[in-house]
Parts: structure tokens; sequence; C-alpha cells
């Protein structure tokens, strides 16, 4: 269960830290649950509309179309969160607008979504000295570097990435897809990334979940199914 440890970032006196485990089980729970409602049924990958839904109904907006050029360097998505309303997720009208940037775009909104479930309740306590400005609201930017695989020193962007990757691939889901590979090559055990295997790894957590190939990746790395460098694949067959 989520726990409150120390800030060292100076955000906060104390801040949630959740297991992995429980960051992905509680991904799942809330895509499979949207999905079982919308359809009668769990498939992947989840649809860029359905994911604009599930924001709209946590949100009090979804702006698909904001122009954030001028929020600091690569910015790319912004969570504003306010003591009076619902979180706003504004996104860049850059990644909305470009059919190149599709899945760049899916990753943005499901960290922006990340931030908006697994953090709203910490500004709903009374932290008058976060809210600076006038409005009363405070945001969070995010670059395109901490989008996807933010440093662990940041747990506000590390859990916001974590989560957006649990969002678009559900551990169980990725589980069966990296065990069938394993099964038709005969290996076990975490793999190189740049091996036969790996490679064979992403491209298909890429195909099945319709992400990036960094997105699939970083996924695998966090789920510890690949490790970076040379090691090679550990066989079943001993003989």
């Amino acid at each position: 269960m989520m726990k409150w440890v120390r800030d060292n970032t100076g955000r906060f006196p104390q801040r949630p830290y959740y297991d992995a485990l429980e960051l992905d089980s509680e991904c799942e729970n809330l895509i499979s649950s949207f999905l079982i409602e919308k359809y009668g049924k769990v498939e992947y990958p989840v649809s860029t509309n359905d994911l604009t839904i599930l924001i709209e109904q946590k949100t009090s907006e979804l702006d698909l179309y904001a122009d954030l050029s001028n929020e600091g360097n690569n910015v790319e998505g912004m969570t504003v969160f306010s003591h009076k309303a619902l979180p706003r997720v504004l996104i860049s009208n850059f990644l909305s607008t470009s059919s190149n940037h599709a899945n760049r775009l899916r990753t943005t909104l499901t960290h922006e979504f990340g931030h908006v479930v697994f953090h709203n309740f910490i500004w709903s306590f009374e932290q008058p000295s976060l809210f600076k400005s006038n409005s009363g609201d405070l945001t969070i930017r995010c670059n395109r570097d901490t989008i996807l695989n933010a440093r662990d020193v940041d747990w506000l962007e590390w859990q916001a990435g974590y989560v957006s990757g649990a969002f678009l691939m559900p551990l169980s889901s990725v589980k069966e897809t990296v065990h069938r590979i394993n099964k038709d090559t005969n290996t076990f055990g975490k793999v190189s990334s740049v091996s036969d295997v790996g490679k064979k790894m992403i491209a298909q957590v890429q195909s099945v979940f319709q992400v990036s190939e960094d997105a699939a990746r970083v996924r695998l790395l966090k789920l510890d199914y690949l490790q970076e460098g040379k090691t090679v694949a550990q066989s079943m067959n001993l003989f």
C-alpha cells in the first residue's frame, strides 16, 4: 500500500511512495474496468480516443491543442492542479496535429493522466505555500525527457512516467507477450536489449500496444525483462 516518506525534493514535508507492483495493479485495474464497462471486454491497444475519454472523466478540462511554446524547453504536456476544481490537462498542439507523433501523444496523455490519478490528492491538502499564483493553481510542466524516462530522484515525474507505461502496456499482458517469446526462442531470464531476443520483445510490445520503440524498451527495462548491454540470453536447452 502507498505510504508516506520524507520528500527530499523539498516540494512537501512528506510525499507518497508507491511500490512498482502497486502502480501496475492500480493502472491495469483502472484501464480494464474502463474497457469492460465500455466494450464488455479487454483488448489492447487502448485507442487514443479512449485515453482522451478516460482523462476527461477525471479532469475539469482536457485541451489537446494547447500552445505550450512559452512554457519552457520541450514542454509537451502540463497538469494544472487547483484547490477549487478537478485538474486540467493541456497537451501541446505540436503532438495532436501531427500523425508522425501519434505515439508521443499517447505517452504524453498517459503521463499527465498519471499526475491526475496519483498526485491530485496531494494538492487537496492545505499547502498554501505551493499555490503562490493569484489563481490559486499549481502547474506541473513535463518535457519530453521526463515524460518517458525521468530519473527516480524526481519522484513526481518518475511515478508519472512509470504509470504512463503501465496504462499503455499493462503488466499481465506484457508478461504474456514476453513469455510467448521466451517459449518460442527457448530463453529465460533477463535478456540484453540489443540481443535478437531483446529486439524481438521490443518490436512485439511496440506492435501489440501501439507505442514507440523507446516506450516499449523503457517498459521492458523497468519490468526487468531487459537489461542494457550485450549479455547473451540464457537458453533453456542445456545440452
